[in-house]
């Protein structure tokens, strides 16, 4: 499959977002306190969407090979297991009765390492990294709750110029849905699929897993059409 179409959009909002990014440090230096090697926020929990998980498990099989793939890899299966464990967790409580929205904030205090970190505390996947890492250390809002990262300067209670995080991952759930209908996914709910990151650079991305119709398929759909 062609997805490239769709990366091009994907590249275009992240053009955006980091031109956002870039506003806000420019204007308040002081206060984006973002620097190499500070990992802050390379140990946070968050999922990704079909289309960030498809293009950056594209460009990852393009910029790795052989032991660094491996151990890329094996970095991410531990993660994932990590993940796992913390969310059956979570699943656990909320069947007990605990609120959950007290569960989701335990959850994102818990620190898992991301896959992509390297020993040096570089990130090996950097210049396609997801969209919540490159808005992280400039305040944000989704969902109706602010954030903003506990390094930067950004004082609580101060207005600051706030990314709109809503509309972003609407843009993202936009593009994730154009892809699966244009592969005529079998699959009705693929464009609103999250995954760790972790998962997205495991997961092989094959026909059989995005649900793609086969000519047959189509052409049987195509006749059940017709005697409707």
């Amino acid at each position: 499959m062609d997805f490239e179409p769709f990366f091009d959009q994907y590249k275009a909002l992240v053009q955006q977002v980091d031109a956002a990014f870039e506003r806000v440090k420019s204007e308040y230096a002081q206060c984006v306190r973002c620097k190499e090697r500070c990992a802050d926020c390379c140990h946070a929990l968050f999922d990704v969407t079909l289309i960030e998980a498809l293009y950056i498990n594209t460009e990852v099989l393009k910029r790795f090979g052989g032991a660094s793939l491996e151990a890329l890899l094996e970095k991410a299966n531990r993660a994932d297991r990590d993940i796992h464990r913390l969310k059956r967790n979570a699943v656990k409580e909320l069947e007990k009765g605990r609120p959950e929205p007290e569960i989701l904030e335990e959850m994102a205090l818990k620190r898992i390492r991301c896959p992509a970190l390297n020993d040096d505390d570089r990130c090996a996947i950097y210049d396609v990294r997801p969209i919540t890492c490159r808005v992280y250390g400039i305040p944000t809002e989704i969902g109706g709750r602010a954030h903003t990262c506990g390094v930067s300067g950004f004082e609580k209670g101060e207005s600051y110029p706030t990314l709109k995080l809503d509309a972003v991952y609407q843009r993202l759930y936009a593009i994730s849905a154009e892809l699966a209908q244009s592969i005529k996914s079998r699959y009705p709910r693929l464009a609103e699929m999250l995954v760790p990151l972790s998962m997205a650079l495991l997961t092989e991305y094959t026909d059989e897993y995005l649900g793609v119709s086969t000519k047959d398929e189509d052409d049987e759909a195509e006749k059940r059409s017709g005697a409707s």
